[in-house]
């Protein structure tokens, strides 16, 4: 005998809503649905710099603890829509087909609040919108690089309208957001700002962690009232390092559609793609200079004279070396389709973001490959650059490091050089050798032991 809709229990009602629409073609609810390999060539994006989050709709998991009930109604029935760079569309259902599905997400879905976001006092209110101003513009966090705000475009990517936040949210969701984004966003490129809850802007609010997100939540109440922030503006502008390091996302020719560019205090600089996993370019002196020329998401150059570096993924596993490193797909005026747009996932690769350290703002990236987990951390003197590369692997394995390509030199078991660069790498890992596209290519083996460990290289400027 069949059970009648009210005796099924409601989280089995809100899987069978999702079945029965076929939601779980396009969204993942806890460890079902998704979007399947053979049709993730059809989802798309205006702003492929934001990487799937721009293109694959988003998870709903806890989605009734995440949303209002009812803005969670005008997307349902009204068709509200906030991400107007995903080219994919979600049918309207209408109320019949919909029944009660809004109202059973807010049944299930429950998040236990850790503080109250309530509104500043009389007293508090001017330092806390203040705050608030600065955390989100130029001098601050900088959120308005990689969002548009009340209405108006941002200078770097069009990411979601940040002033959509307090209409869509509920407050709870929203401070565990942002204490952690890619614990509910894997691969998200919006890192931490408050790791392990610990302000990285010490300056504003006394680096109050609560007061921070309590003034960003108050900010995003007052609508259309709310200032601007500083920067947002859209001529092309020179980015300075001061006595912290200094990092900034956006489409880049050094380091691709998801490049990132770090600057630490003393003029050492470089790039990492995000995309594939690889450091790509370093460079001594100023930092960058971006611009927001055109359609899609801002861009940086380098200003001083770049090395360039492999953009290919940086990692394989194997026993034994590939018989040719994997390119990345090249696309170009001739050749305007990506011939192999899973490229990085083909290979083992997912990004899965980066923090800040909390004394110093050095980023962390951290990224799988198949697997194994990967923190890569990277830190500079005057002329010289010492990358961290820390593994966690749940079983004993060999993963291949592409360390260098170009005109390479040996000069030691340890040390590799092109006319450019002097890196030096562990011993009894090296193995220099011809290239498939030209040059030399100069492979390192890491044997990896179950559980966690590091391996550490040195990147020198010769010139």
């Amino acid at each position: 005998m069949e059970k009648s809709a009210d005796k099924i229990a409601a989280p089995d009602r809100v899987n069978a809503h999702l079945t029965r629409l076929n939601c779980i073609a396009c969204h993942v609810r806890d460890d079902f649905g998704g979007v399947s390999p053979k049709l993730d060539d059809f989802f798309h994006s205006t702003e492929e710099a934001l990487g799937n989050e721009s293109r694959i709709p988003p998870q709903l998991t806890l989605t009734g603890a995440k949303l209002r009930p009812e803005w969670m109604k005008k997307v349902l029935y009204d068709g509200a829509v906030v991400r107007p760079y995903m080219k994919t569309r979600m049918p309207q259902f209408g109320k019949a087909g919909l029944a009660d599905l809004a109202d059973l997400f807010a049944e299930v879905d429950k998040m236990e609040p850790e503080i109250e976001l309530a509104p500043p006092g009389r007293e508090e209110q001017p330092q806390m919108r203040d705050g608030a101003h600065t955390l989100l513009g130029d001098k601050g966090l900088n959120c308005i690089a990689c969002h548009n705000y009340n209405g108006k475009e941002s200078p770097g990517m069009k990411g979601i309208d940040l002033m959509t936040t307090y209409e869509r949210l509920q407050p709870t969701w929203f401070y565990q957001y942002m204490i952690n984004p890619a614990k509910f966003r894997p691969g998200i490129i919006m890192p931490s700002y408050w790791p392990d809850r610990k302000a990285v802007r010490t300056d504003i609010l006394d680096g109050d962690t609560d007061r921070q997100l309590r003034a960003l939540w108050d900010n995003f109440s007052l609508g259309r009232s709310a200032r601007d922030p500083s920067g947002l503006r859209n001529e092309p502008s020179k980015l300075v390092v001061t006595d912290t390091t200094r990092t900034y996302r956006g489409r880049s020719t050094v380091a691709g559609y998801r490049g990132i560019a770090v600057g630490f205090p003393g003029g050492m600089n470089y790039a990492f793609n995000a995309e594939y996993g690889s450091l790509t370019a370093i460079w001594k002196g100023e930092f960058v200079r971006v611009g927001w020329q055109g359609q899609g998401s801002g861009n940086f150059d380098p200003l001083g004279k770049q090395i360039q570096l492999t953009q290919d993924v940086a990692f394989l596993k194997g026993a034994e070396p590939p018989s040719a490193w994997p390119a990345h797909p090249v696309v170009s005026k001739e050749a305007p389709v990506n011939p192999d747009p899973l490229y990085p996932r083909n290979h083992g690769y997912a990004f899965l973001g980066y923090s800040l350290d909390t004394t110093t703002s050095i980023p962390t990236f951290r990224y799988r490959c198949g697997e194994i987990e990967i923190e890569d951390t990277t830190k500079a003197s005057e002329k010289s650059m010492e990358r961290t590369i820390a593994f966690n692997a749940s079983a004993a394995e060999i993963l291949w490091f592409r360390a260098l390509t170009g005109d390479i030199k040996q000069v030691s078991e340890t040390v590799y050089e092109t006319a450019d660069l002097r890196l030096t790498v562990p011993p009894k890992s090296a193995t220099l050798r011809p290239a498939a596209s030209g040059g030399m290519e100069l492979l390192l083996k890491i044997t990896l032991p179950e559980g966690k460990s590091n391996t550490t290289l040195g990147y020198e400027l010769l010139r």
